[in-house]
């Protein structure tokens, strides 16, 4: 999976708006929720993901997966991990679920 490198969160947060690529997808214990549709894995593509590291405090680390529904959503699912998890083992088990996108989906992707 490619990773990316990009200043902050916000910035990164910042330009999936300016793209229209900013509805978040949230964990409802068994899939991943956006305007109110549900969605398993295989209805979901990953298509790049930014890994934040707290420079004072490791605590705030954080990953974010821009994800693709096999209806045309383009969004974002945020985990924090370190001491603060946001979910549990099952968001996990979840997201390790989902296929990432080749090379050429990911470079039409670029922010």
């Amino acid at each position: 999976m490619q990773q990316n490198e990009m200043n902050t969160l916000s910035e990164v947060l910042e330009n999936l708006k300016n793209r229209s690529c900013d509805v978040e997808f949230l964990w409802n214990e068994n899939s991943l929720v956006a305007g109110g549709k549900n969605y398993e894995p295989q209805s979901l593509q990953i298509i790049k993901t930014y890994r934040f590291e707290g420079d004072s405090n490791p605590d705030d680390s954080a990953i974010l997966y821009v994800l693709k529904t096999n209806d045309g959503v383009i969004g974002y699912s945020l985990d924090s991990y370190g001491a603060n998890l946001n979910y549990d083992e099952a968001y996990n088990n979840f997201i390790r679920q989902i296929p990432i996108s080749g090379h050429n989906e990911q470079l039409k992707f670029e922010l």
